[in-house]
């Protein structure tokens, strides 16, 4: 996810600046935490300080600290202060650099694209440490996800259908790198420009190699994936339009601040529309209010119920290349194994 050619265009008035003070109580956050936290390591605290300092153009104090480790695969959490807070995730992947600027591209590329609302980085957003990396954005003042009302179920939607009004020529994003989740995801356009060998060549073969790589995949598992992928112009449906996609759009990856939904932690790309329907409600369920909002603003086609979990094959293979061994891997294991009887 980098460059794209958004850079030198993008219009940051569309980011989001968040609206209370961190001290308030409107801040809800998780729990606050002791002095065992990755970022509350004194170095990386004055390494925040210091980019919090830079983007505000006086001094920032951290004033507090809320964990957010429960709700993130990487170390990550929010440091108080005036006028603003940060949050902050931190990793000491090999590729956590790479990482950190693709998402914050990724972001960058669908706001310029689609006017949507995404966090503000702090200073240059990506911070060098001497074990690690860090990524930085101003917090938000966030409403939970079990604190949604209608109001927010429906910023989602609206939110996602938003993304889907852009559309492109081909399927991909040219050159701009990605990540899903800690694994690269190629982009580059396939020669035939069909949703169909671009979704096998770029999105299921080299997530199934991952998985067969990893030893966690069953071979009649990894079979049956292979038997779907040779056949799919006979299950994806009518070849749609490439479309702007979030990418990863399970329901927690967008934040509802009460006005807006902020979308967080994309891999975007432009594909088919129903791959980030199909994500909304992976982890757990939602409310119909996400669907009749995306409806008023974009069509959902009546076959989209019998493809959902033709869709969710990369998310499947993922999981069980990162956590195979894990009960999220097991469970990934049988979902795939549910959606191979379906499709292969």
């Amino acid at each position: 996810m980098h460059g794209w050619g958004c850079r030198d265009n993008y219009n940051p008035a569309r980011r989001v600046s968040p609206a209370m003070s961190a001290s308030r109580a409107g801040w809800r956050y998780g729990r606050l935490m002791g002095l065992a936290h990755a970022l509350l390591d004194p170095e990386t605290v004055t390494a925040i300080e210091r980019a919090a300092s830079e983007h505000l153009g006086r001094r920032w104090v951290s004033q507090g600290f809320t964990d957010l480790n429960d709700r993130a695969s990487h170390p990550a959490g929010v440091l108080h202060g005036q006028p603003f807070s940060v949050f902050a995730k931190f990793s000491r992947a090999s590729d956590a650099r790479d990482q950190f600027a693709a998402e914050l591209a990724g972001l960058q590329t669908l706001t310029w694209l689609a006017g949507i609302d995404t966090p503000v980085p702090v200073a240059s957003g990506v911070v060098e440490l001497t074990d690690g990396w860090l990524l930085l954005y101003e917090a938000l003042p966030e409403v939970l996800p079990r604190d949604r009302g209608r109001r927010e179920w429906r910023s989602i939607g609206q939110a996602l259908a938003a993304l889907h009004k852009i559309t492109n020529p081909r399927f991909g994003l040219g050159d701009q790198r990605g990540f899903f989740g800690p694994l690269p995801q190629d982009n580059r356009p396939v020669p035939a420009n069909r949703w169909a060998d671009f979704y096998r060549e770029r999105r299921i073969t080299p997530l199934l190699r991952g998985a067969v790589d990893s030893g966690h995949l069953p071979p009649e598992l990894a079979a049956g994936v292979d038997r779907i992928a040779a056949r799919l112009t006979l299950v994806t449906g009518p070849d749609p339009q490439p479309t702007l996609l979030h990418g990863d759009a399970q329901q927690n990856n967008f934040v509802t601040t009460g006005a807006t939904a902020v979308v967080i932690d994309a891999a975007p790309y432009f594909g088919h529309p129903e791959i980030d329907l199909a994500l909304l409600d992976f982890f757990q369920p939602v409310p119909e209010d996400v669907l009749d909002a995306y409806r008023d603003i974009a069509n959902v086609d009546p076959g989209f119920p019998s493809r959902r979990e033709l869709w969710r094959l990369p998310s499947y293979l993922a999981i069980i290349t990162v956590d195979g061994r894990g009960p999220e891997g097991r469970a990934a294991i049988d979902r795939l194994a549910s959606a191979i009887s379906a499709y292969g």
